[in-house]
């Protein structure tokens, strides 16, 4: 297997296949069909601050491609892991959606593998350690492998024993050597940020124990498809993932399915359940056959299915650019929650700035005082709203729209209504 080093580099030096197009990062085929092209996007998890405004941002393609063999969707890796990835924006303990999540996973995980002192529980992307802790609150052995030192600190300073190391095969093996394999490997939400999937798998299949079990948790395709929810395209998510094509990279890596979860998270994400090929051990859980058949009946398993998402994406567009723009003929004032990933792709994509939204906030302290990417929206702290009394906020985390609705409850004492952009376009009163 190469390194994810290698297989950056290949990207990055525009490396081609026989037919002369970009390769499928998985089976290698050439990538020749169109998922969507979002156009020109900065990364989304870079906040300028206030002396950076005046500096050069880089953009790079949102073109998507669906490979023909696999139909793994992803997009050309412009920059590399080590560059998006050594420091990050995102601590995933900012969101009480996110830490009643981690405890309701940790809670199921020991009850269903009897986890107990005696087991190794290792998190690829460990974040802040948000998940882990309620793991050694039990008593069971953590260890955390987060590659942004800044993230990973604050797991170490909360105790969490953390790696600050990009995960892989090297990773796996020099972990496996010094006797720490693991009863239970969670990723929850990485798989798309692998560049080399093949590597990153194997490291699975590697450290994982003989009777271990692998939980990876990503945002359905399906799903992502049927609800239009295209923000979810952006450099930092390399793939996009099926059960099909997931089910396909873990058994190229002798792994296999045996169990899958449907999840509210993300618009609609699934958790997969993999373990050794030769381990007969686990019961097939019967959703396993029920999210195969939808995938198939839903044309996962044909190009014609992929192409058609264009169109209907553009309609999202059209409706939320019509809304700013009738907002503001009307002197309406519009205010963002939030400044996340998804947001960046749907800011830039619609052609959304200043003009339509005057700022966003953020709970994250880390993106307060800064600004988005390319189009320099200001995020201030959530008490801004309470400050300047929009009429209307744009929910740019709409997966979190629940939580932040009741958050701002009081955005209703002025007549303040909420906007959420995907899977449709709606105002909530």
């Amino acid at each position: 297997m190469t390194s994810a080093v290698d297989q950056q580099n290949t990207y990055l030096s525009s490396a081609t296949t026989p037919g002369g197009g970009l390769p499928c990062r998985f089976c290698g085929k050439e990538l020749t069909v169109t998922f969507i092209d979002l156009g020109m996007s900065p990364l989304c998890e870079t906040y300028p601050a206030p002396g950076d405004l005046n500096r050069m941002e880089p953009f790079y393609p949102l073109h998507a491609y669906v490979c023909e063999c696999c139909f793994l969707v992803q997009l050309p890796a412009y920059v590399s892991a080590e560059q998006i990835f050594s420091e990050y924006a995102y601590f995933s303990s900012y969101s009480d959606t996110w830490v009643n999540h981690a405890r309701k996973y940790c809670e199921h995980m020991i009850e269903r593998f009897q986890l107990s002192r005696s087991s190794q529980v290792v998190e690829v992307a460990s974040n802040d350690g948000y998940l882990l802790k309620h793991m050694m609150d039990r008593g069971i052995p953590v260890l955390g492998i987060e590659p942004a030192a800044n993230v990973a600190k604050v797991a170490l300073c909360n105790g969490v024993p953390t790696l600050i190391r990009f995960f892989g095969a090297e990773l796996a093996s020099e972990l496996a050597s010094e006797g720490k394999c693991a009863d239970l490997i969670t990723a929850n939400n990485v798989l798309a940020q692998v560049p080399d999937l093949n590597d990153f798998v194997e490291g699975f299949r590697i450290l994982l124990k003989p009777k271990g079990v692998v939980t990876i948790e990503f945002p359905h395709l399906l799903r992502t498809i049927e609800r239009n929810e295209f923000d979810q395209i952006y450099h930092e998510h390399f793939s996009y993932f099926s059960l099909f094509s997931t089910s396909h990279i873990l058994e190229a890596h002798e792994l296999k399915v045996f169990d899958v979860e449907e999840l509210p998270t993300h618009g609609g994400s699934l958790r997969v359940y993999a373990c050794h090929a030769e381990d007969y051990s686990k019961t097939v859980g019967s959703t396993l056959e029920r999210v195969t058949r939808a995938e198939h009946d839903a044309g996962l398993t044909t190009v014609a299915r992929y192409t058609s998402f264009a169109e209907r994406v553009r309609k999202i567009k059209w409706a939320l650019l019509e809304f700013l723009l009738s907002a503001k003929r009307e002197g309406k004032s519009v205010a963002g929650y939030g400044a996340p990933g998804k947001g960046t792709t749907l800011l830039h994509y619609c052609g959304i700035g200043c003009d339509l939204l005057e700022y966003t906030v953020d709970r994250n302290p880390y993106k307060q005082g800064r600004f988005m990417g390319g189009n320099h929206i200001p995020i201030y702290h959530p008490d801004k709203i309470r400050e300047t009394k929009p009429d209307y906020v744009l929910i740019l985390p709409w997966n979190l729209k629940d939580e932040i609705m009741e958050q701002l409850f009081y955005i209703r004492e002025w007549g303040g209504r909420f906007v959420a952009p995907i899977p449709g376009f709606k105002i909530f009163h």
